[in-house]
């Protein structure tokens, strides 16, 4: 794992504990609230052909899959920060072979890649990043090659406080921060938020292309 500030030390720790008692049973549980996973993979399949792939958060792969179906000729790249995730992962996607690649690590600044990715995948991941989501989106800018793309799923917020503060206890944050950052950094190509529940809360789709350099 990258070396991280002691606030983001602890931050991670809870988290990889969390994971470690949810790895067994997240794909079975997360779809009735997880919304859009699906809907952000065609979003982007719309507006670009990757040939090569960064998810961060990639949890147990359930994404993974679905990108090499969607780009059978990208090679793509899962990182998270959770060991027992990944092992799911790596299960999920052996007969896949070569084109993937799972690492351990935390993705921030100090997150190396030696070439640059042509779209990078966040799925209900940057919200998690307390701190931390404004250096993630930062670096994914960064690693993105000009006129790659960023591709973002996650709880964007809801109006009910009580709500809130319970999604802070399972270490989801969700007044709306990922927007403005992203908005700021990419030329939207898909930007929407969508109910959940009726309203309870909103979940944010967005693409966004990285400018080219003039």
């Amino acid at each position: 794992m990258a070396s991280l500030p002691p606030t983001e030390v602890g931050d991670a720790a809870a988290i990889q504990r969390y994971y470690r008692l949810h790895s067994q049973i997240y794909d079975a549980t997360r779809w009735s609230f997880l919304f859009g996973r699906n809907a952000i993979l065609n979003e982007a399949a719309k507006v670009c052909s990757p040939s090569r792939i960064l998810e961060v958060g990639c949890g147990t792969g359930k994404n993974i899959v679905n990108l090499c179906r969607l780009f059978p000729q990208a090679e793509v790249t899962g990182v998270d920060l959770s060991e027992t995730m990944l092992n799911v992962a790596r299960r999920k996607t052996t007969s896949l072979g070569s084109r993937v690649h799972l690492l351990h690590a935390a993705y921030g600044p100090e997150f190396q890649s030696k070439h640059p990715f042509d779209l990078i995948l966040f799925s209900y991941a940057l919200s998690m990043f307390n701190p931390g989501f404004a250096d993630a989106i930062a670096a994914a800018h960064r690693d993105l090659a000009a006129g790659g793309h960023i591709a973002v799923v996650d709880f964007h917020d809801t109006r009910l406080p009580l709500f809130e503060r319970w999604m802070g206890v399972n270490h989801v944050r969700m007044n709306g921060q990922l927007r403005p950052l992203l908005s700021a950094q990419f030329a939207a190509r898909t930007d929407q938020q969508r109910n959940a529940y009726g309203g309870v809360w909103r979940y944010l789709l967005f693409v966004g292309r990285k400018a080219t350099p003039v």
